[in-house]
């Protein structure tokens, strides 16, 4: 039974509305992360609105909010935290770094060396840090939201696989359709900025825990045998198909698991459908897969290749 999920999601989406036009895709997919406590890498090129959804979201949630600016001579203790010598006491006390926040939002976080990139894994994984060897938890609803520029690639740095796999979703965003752009203009002409948030009168979820209970509910929900088969055949598939140079593994079976979960809840089931198994398979999948150099000259891609396995795999009965 969903008790809170649907009022819950139905407020944040008329919320978004207010600063956000069209992405209805975009927001969903990033509702499921929330909700299935995962994380989700943001891929569209500059001004696209992925820093202004994450920082709107954070306002709605009444979460505590965080921002990275990832760039090159960043080190993993401007992440992390450090410790600090306090000349009037004469010891050592923590200085927290963004990291202890409820949404983090790491902007352009491939503009950073691996080393730094890594300092998010523990955290991403394990919800906490360590600092000095001694662990520090962090915010129960913490998430990464990670930004990335696909057209830029002088002066970045690709993200490591096993960085890439902490990532529940990798949503693309894309251009807007020409009247939601036009919608956009409209709105700065008549006085909308998105530099001012706390003028345009969004208004925050009025139970703190809301986003936990939603949690709750999307984690107690119960998949049927045959949902579970089909998930597991369609990760299998991408370890078959001849395109594919390695496939997902069982981290991508789990993450299909819970987003088809996290999905069902949002669309107001207590249970998930091959339907919302296929939605999510492409952000779940698509940056937990890599393709052989010939099918990449062959204009090959990700997405098409999960379509292609989404298509083979029998759906259950």
């Amino acid at each position: 039974m969903l008790n809170h999920t649907p009022e819950t999601v139905a407020h944040i989406r008329t919320e978004l509305a207010k600063v956000i036009v069209g992405q209805d895709d975009v927001i969903e997919q990033i509702l499921v992360a929330l909700l299935a406590e995962g994380h989700a890498l943001l891929e569209g090129v500059p001004g696209t609105a992925k820093t202004l959804i994450v920082k709107t979201l954070a306002r709605i949630l009444g979460a505590k909010f965080s921002r990275i600016q990832f760039t090159p001579d960043l080190m993993p203790s401007d992440i992390t935290g450090t410790n600090v010598y306090n000349l009037q006491t004469s010891k050592f006390t923590v200085r927290p770094g963004p990291i202890f926040t409820d949404i983090l939002l790491a902007d352009e976080i491939n503009r950073t060396p691996p080393k730094t990139q890594s300092a998010l894994l523990e955290a991403m994984e394990e919800r906490q840090a360590t600092i000095d060897g001694k662990r520090y938890l962090l915010s129960p609803i913490f998430t990464v939201l990670a930004t990335e520029n696909p057209i830029e690639y002088e002066g970045t740095y690709p993200l490591p696989e096993a960085q890439l796999d902490r990532f529940l979703l990798k949503i693309i965003i894309d251009y807007p359709e020409r009247d939601e752009e036009l919608t956009v203009v409209s709105r700065w002409d008549e006085g909308f900025n998105s530099r001012h948030l706390e003028s345009i009168g969004l208004k925050a979820l009025s139970e703190p825990d809301a986003i936990s209970k939603c949690r709750a509910e999307v984690s107690g929900m119960k998949t049927e045998e045959g949902i579970r088969s089909y998930i597991v055949d369609v990760v299998r598939k991408t370890r078959e198909h001849p395109t594919i140079l390695y496939g997902a593994s069982p981290r991508a079976s789990v993450a299909l698991l819970l987003c088809s979960k996290a999905l069902a809840s949002i669309r107001g089931r207590d249970f998930p459908t091959p339907d919302d198994v296929r939605d999510v398979a492409k952000p779940v999948l698509r940056h937990r897969i890599a393709l052989r150099a010939e099918a990449e000259l062959d204009g090959a891609t990700t997405d098409a290749v999960v379509s292609d396995i989404i298509r083979t795999v029998e759906i259950p009965r």
